[in-house]
């Protein structure tokens, strides 16, 4: 190997390392937005707003906040959106609102630890889906890191005890199926649609999506606008919902669709888990909630399970984003071009 072509291999590990880090940045990032939101929410539910309420504004204040800068994204030419239509059109309806629709439903039937072990099986879900599809068994560290962070889950959440309702277990598995959806659909970088366009897209019509249900009575719907406890002291209610619509839904989705992009579907579903871990974090700094033991256990063991899986050796084994794409905008003749955000996308 000749000194330049060295370097530029030195180049190029440097520029992985470095898409690397900022991934895992901004997957974790992602993660601590979303686990926030609860903590945010809470005092909106204890003042009597419904679930279904909740999420409604939330989406929809992210979708307002996001529709300026998506335009500013795509500098004003909706044509990608367009070609990418039925792509956008299933993340919108089933990774953000059938996402939130199907957990909502869960926990109405069964606990909500459960709910969420269940929704939370999405990495393993596609570790397994990689492993029927390419006929090859994961690496070692996948399977160990997958164990070992679902291990720390069981811990984290502490699934509920007695009888389970097995219409909410499948909606739960619903829920889970749509968290993965998530990762794969937001790998696609080749769609000509920039993060921060594809979650406001995905909250514009996920809100819409939200709100015919909430009309045609499928999801509980009830908003009390009036002050709340909010974090020992008083404020009125647009104040809880502008940050959960600003921090963990906007923000939130366009980081981790950038992390998605930037470390492929498998390491950011895994870093996702991080998100229980924030949650609890969150919820002892600002709500005073104690984090016992068996939950710092837990927590350290998804952050193990995570870096086990950091150390897969990458080989030439195709993404999966793909496999579940067939060709969904057949009317386009020609791939559109992807957008550079923080970093080259392979």
């Amino acid at each position: 190997m000749t000194g330049r072509e060295l370097a530029e291999s030195g180049r190029g590990n440097a520029m992985r390392g470095s898409r690397g880090f900022i991934g895992i940045a901004l997957g974790l990032a992602a993660g601590l937005a979303f686990g926030a939101g609860g903590a945010i929410v809470k005092p909106l539910l204890e003042s009597g707003w419904s679930p279904g309420a909740a999420v409604f504004f939330r989406i929809t204040v992210a979708a307002l906040l996001l529709a300026v800068p998506g335009l500013f994204a795509l500098r004003f030419d909706l044509r990608p959106l367009c070609r990418a239509k039925w792509t956008v059109l299933i993340y919108s309806v089933i990774a953000v609102a059938g996402v939130q629709l199907a957990f909502y439903t869960a926990i109405a039937r069964i606990p909500v630890s459960t709910a969420l072990l269940i929704e939370y099986l999405a990495p393993v879900a596609l570790v397994a889906f990689a492993w029927l599809r390419t006929r090859r068994a994961p690496q070692f560290v996948v399977l160990a890191g997958s164990v070992v962070a679902i291990a720390g889950l069981v811990l984290v959440i502490g699934p509920a005890g007695g009888a389970l309702d097995p219409f909410g277990v499948v909606i739960a598995g619903v829920a889970m199926l749509g968290v993965a959806v998530y990762y794969v659909l937001g790998e696609r970088s080749d769609l000509g649609v920039p993060p921060i366009a594809l979650a406001a897209a995905g909250c514009l019509i996920g809100c819409l999506v939200l709100g015919v249900a909430a009309l045609i009575g499928l999801v509980p719907f009830e908003a009390q606008f009036t002050d709340v406890e909010f974090f020992g002291g008083t404020a009125p209610w647009w104040v809880p919902v502008l940050m959960v619509g600003a921090i963990s839904t906007a923000f939130a989705y366009v980081a981790g669709i950038q992390a998605i992009r930037l470390l492929g579907t498998r390491l950011s579903s895994f870093l996702g888990l991080s998100e229980v871990v924030f949650a609890g974090v969150v919820a002892w700094a600002l709500l005073g909630e104690a984090i016992g033991p068996v939950q710092l256990i837990g927590g350290i063991l998804i952050l193990g399970g995570i870096v086990l899986v950091r150390l897969e050796r990458r080989g030439p084994i195709a993404p999966i984003a793909p496999a579940l794409d067939v060709n969904l905008d057949p009317s386009a003749s020609t791939p559109a071009p992807a957008y550079r955000t923080v970093g080259p996308v392979d």
